[in-house]
């Protein structure tokens, strides 16, 4: 088996915004945390609503979002003008001065996960991964809760549309960001800390190590990480 991989379309108040590569499920969830990490929208409430249209060939997404939050958009022209694939976040925006952009800080003290907690997470995590099970070759953003326990789980080819997923399952369901952690089957690079301090989430746990501008940027959001060592015995890193 052979995951899909289509161009999905984002289009408000029908300004055409980004066509992203990706795994063709879990579309609204996708639209809004996309939405959200994208800083199109400030929350969930400046969108009006959301059509979404499947075909052989791909998706549109399209949204009805409020005046301001348009207002904002047209002011901001982060508008990108060209795909987006499924492994990188950068297509089309127009500078990289985007990338040091300072992160709002998700809380005053870094939330500090048990070993153990961490460790059951990863230990469930391919169990709860149904496309994976059958391709081998998709990426997983999972939310944890402080107790190990997965509770939502989100797969994609792109690690950024599976965590986008994620957050927009997460903030559907109303979820207390500071009741759990992010869970990536992958690296986590700075996307992943952007995203997630987009969305004020505290902990990031990822299966492969950060990339040094990762943690510098989690340091200015003061978000934790963990990751799985691979070298000898499995360990759990904190950085």
């Amino acid at each position: 088996m052979i995951p899909e991989e289509v161009p999905i379309a984002f289009v408000f108040n029908r300004r055409n915004y980004a066509v992203m590569m990706g795994t063709p499920d879990d579309l609204l969830d996708f639209a809004l945390g996309f939405s959200i990490t994208e800083g199109v929208v400030g929350s969930v409430s400046d969108i009006k609503s959301i059509d979404i249209h499947q075909t052989s060939k791909g998706a549109d997404i399209r949204f009805k979002i409020t005046d301001q939050a348009l207002e904002r958009l047209d002011i901001t022209q982060r508008r990108r003008n060209m795909v987006g694939s499924a492994s990188c976040g950068l297509c089309g925006l127009e500078n990289a001065d985007i990338l040091f952009k300072i992160l709002p800080r998700v809380s005053d003290t870094k939330m500090k996960l048990d070993k153990n907690v961490v460790s059951l997470a990863i230990s469930n995590i391919h169990k709860l991964q149904p496309l994976n099970k059958i391709t081998h070759s998709v990426h997983a953003a999972a939310w944890a809760n402080l107790d190990g326990q997965i509770e939502y789980i989100r797969e994609d080819v792109g690690r950024h549309n599976a965590l986008d997923k994620l957050l927009g399952a997460i903030l559907k369901a109303q979820t207390d960001v500071a009741s759990g952690f992010i869970l990536m089957s992958s690296r986590c690079s700075y996307e992943i800390v952007e995203k997630a301090a987009k969305c004020g989430v505290q902990s990031i746990v990822s299966l492969s190590g950060p990339t040094a501008f990762a943690i510098r940027k989690a340091a200015e959001a003061n978000i934790s990480i963990y990751s799985q060592s691979k070298d000898g015995p499995i360990e759990i890193l904190d950085f």
